[in-house]
């Protein structure tokens, strides 16, 4: 799935670390919800299109009836549209738990620093778009190698995740009154991305927000 994309490489000492716009593991589960959810009567096949700054996936499906787009992304019971198939995913080991595709989806993107995905139904089909990052992807996730202790993969994306974190930092550093959505732009991230790594910084007691919402400002403590 990934060898239309172009990879950020990096390199620490000897080892090569690439990054792809995309995780690699949301974009595994958005392939698998598509299968899954597929629409086989229309004998239209998934359709996959990389742009220069964006992924979009579409499926032949619909969500199910009398079901929103508010509730597809809310907490939600798991009714796949063919449940044949979405049970072979499960005993796999493919899918981990019912009913949490979409939320694992964004999970991922907003804990390795991406944007989270934009969602789309209308009467042909459902899309997801993978926006990709407008800031350079300096800190690659390796492929192919191995760890000792905690796996090459997660001290990648952990150092993803302190990137942002330090960045969110410098900013706030130099304008206390920053928020969310500036932070967003500045970052080419999502505001939820961005009150994701404020509510960690927070509850690591490294910033705190002083006074109200639209007048208030922010305070770094380190």
């Amino acid at each position: 799935m990934t060898k239309y994309l172009r990879a950020g490489i990096s390199y620490r000492g000897t080892q090569r670390f690439e990054r792809f716009p995309v995780p690699e593991a949301a974009l595994r589960e958005a392939l698998i919800n598509a299968i899954a959810h597929k629409d086989y009567a229309s004998g239209v096949p998934i359709q996959i299109s990389v742009y220069d700054d964006k992924l979009m996936m579409w499926n032949p499906g619909q969500l199910p009836p009398d079901w929103s787009l508010d509730r597809l992304l809310a907490k939600h019971s798991s009714q796949p549209a063919n449940p044949d198939i979405a049970n072979t995913f499960f005993r796999a080991g493919k899918v981990e738990s019912w009913g949490r595709g979409i939320d694992l989806i964004r999970k991922t993107c907003l804990e390795q620093g991406y944007q989270s995905p934009r969602f789309n139904c209308d009467s042909t089909g459902f899309w997801i778009d993978f926006v990709f990052p407008k800031a350079p992807l300096e800190n690659a996730e390796p492929r192919g190698a191995e760890g000792t202790g905690k796996t090459i993969v997660e001290t990648a994306q952990e150092t993803a995740q302190e990137t942002a974190q330090e960045r969110i930092l410098e900013s706030l550093r130099k304008r206390p009154s920053m928020t969310r959505r500036e932070l967003a732009e500045k970052m080419g991230l999502s505001e939820d991305g961005i009150k994701y790594h404020l509510n960690k910084l927070k509850l690591a007691g490294i910033i705190r927000h002083v006074g109200s919402t639209k007048a208030g400002h922010w305070e770094v403590l380190t």
